[in-house]
């Protein structure tokens, strides 16, 4: 069977259910539970022996190693980690506590467990480590996508968090010998993403008659990557990326910010209009940007696609309007992550910020 971290979080959780759908193999589930993470993702495993869920933290080097024995893993696809850059700006310190401090318990733990397994195991064992574009940097209006050369420039405490992580991965693979692959990916959108991110908030905001916050002028541009995408990607790295190497996995979707608004709000329009007859759109309201945000991404996913065959199976137009459907037909799932807690930080992050 797999290990697979941060597994109720949001690519975790598609990642888990579409694995089991696919693959049919059996998966350890080990999240730790924090905001982003949902036990509500997996009701549809319940009672299925083939996942196992475990409450408990990647950086827990004896709990990580028990699992591993215990149930004799022959590969760990490793997505946990915090990863919202507005919430690593007001407090970084969980960022280096989970992404590079969590990340060198768990390399140390399954360095461990893989140098003692027979040779022809140890041989087939593979470590997978997520990651992110955003470790890149920014670029210019003109300037060629990243590709896997692209050297490492983090502009925030997340993508700094991020980028050392992917180095230890590294430097584990190129000291120690560990098996281990990186895929980079682009902004991810789909089922399951917990509404502090663009495109949720936007229909969630949108659908309780609430303002859509922009940061800025909108235009910061983004490459965007259907989540059921990511996860075939992963899945096909898994099985035949060559050791020690980098994949980018992109959408070929580069679009501004306020573009992805306006799409949303005219998705919601034919789907489920205002009261009033009037667009979403009206409840568009710029605020004051993000410290240091990066004004543009873009995934060059070419590697991935020539040495390994994949590519993405939604253009952005299908896979907003998934996107949109799941949300409009989940509404009880949205109710119940808007805690507390989360309504504390939508006020902390955007009641600070001047409308324009």
């Amino acid at each position: 069977m797999i290990l697979v971290t941060g597994g109720a979080g949001f690519i975790g959780t598609n990642f888990v259910l579409d694995w089991i759908a696919t693959a049919g193999e059996p998966v350890i589930n080990l999240d730790k539970l924090t905001y982003a993470g949902n036990l509500d993702n997996l009701s549809s495993l319940a009672g299925d022996a083939r996942h196992q869920f475990v409450q408990g933290d990647i950086g827990d080097s004896a709990l990580v190693g028990r699992l591993l024995a215990e149930h004799q893993v022959r590969a760990v696809v490793n997505f946990a980690a915090e990863s919202h850059v507005d919430r690593s700006i007001h407090g970084p310190a969980a960022f280096i506590e989970t992404n590079v401090v969590g990340t060198f318990g768990l390399l140390e733990a399954v360095r461990a467990y893989w140098g003692a397994l027979p040779t022809d195991r140890k041989a087939a064992f593979r470590f997978l480590h997520v990651s992110t574009d955003e470790v890149y940097g920014s670029l210019e209006a003109q300037a060629p996508a990243f590709t896997e050369q692209h050297r490492y420039e983090p502009n925030s405490p997340y993508s700094a968090s991020k980028a050392a992580s992917d180095h230890l991965v590294r430097a584990y693979h190129h000291t120690y010998g560990l098996p281990a692959v990186t895929t980079n990916c682009s902004n991810n959108y789909g089922p399951f993403h917990f509404p502090e991110k663009l495109i949720p908030l936007m229909i969630v905001n949108a659908l309780a008659g609430k303002p859509l916050p922009v940061y800025g002028d909108g235009q910061q541009i983004r490459d965007w990557l259907y989540v059921g995408d990511h996860c075939s990607a992963i899945r096909r790295v898994l099985e035949a990326g060559q050791l020690g190497e980098t994949y980018n996995v992109g959408g070929w979707n580069e679009k501004p910010n306020l573009e992805i608004v306006h799409t949303v709000c005219a998705l919601l329009d034919e789907k489920r209009p205002r009261a009033d007859g009037t667009s979403y759109a009206e409840q568009i309201a710029y605020v004051t940007d993000r410290p240091g945000h990066d004004r543009r991404y873009a995934i060059d996913a070419r590697k991935l696609e020539r040495e390994l065959g994949w590519k993405p199976a939604e253009t952005f137009d299908t896979g907003i309007r998934k996107t949109v459907d799941w949300y409009l037909e989940h509404a009880d799932w949205v109710a119940r992550v808007q805690s507390g807690a989360y309504r504390e930080w939508v006020s902390t992050n955007y009641g600070e910020r001047v409308t324009a």
